[in-house]
């Protein structure tokens, strides 16, 4: 039976999907869609409404209602604790997590 690395593995595969989302993400969003570029949070630190590439400001369920329409890039929608969630396409990148955003 061979003998695996599969700690290297799994961290090469880890790098190239890095290298992979920065081109993706260096290519920017040539659909023309919004994108989210600031948040606003509650004292709780929620994110209650988004401001969009355009200059618009959505409440939260505007804005799921537009991103489940595919209005908005770079973000999905999916379904935990019984109610539909927002969050950034996971692409390995950091600083464009929805949380990270700038507050407006």
């Amino acid at each position: 039976m061979e003998d695996k690395n599969y700690e290297k593995i799994y961290e090469e595969y880890k790098q190239q999907s890095m290298q992979q989302a920065q081109l993706e993400a260096a290519k920017g969003n040539s659909d023309g869609k919004e994108e989210f570029v600031a948040v606003r949070k509650n004292d709780d630190g929620d994110i209650i409404a988004f401001k969009t590439s355009t200059g618009r400001e959505l409440d939260y369920i505007t804005a799921l209602t537009d991103a489940k329409s595919g209005q908005i890039a770079h973000v999905d929608v999916f379904h935990k604790y019984g109610r539909d969630i927002i969050r950034s396409e996971p692409d390995g990148i950091k600083e464009n997590n929805l949380d990270r955003l700038p507050e407006f």
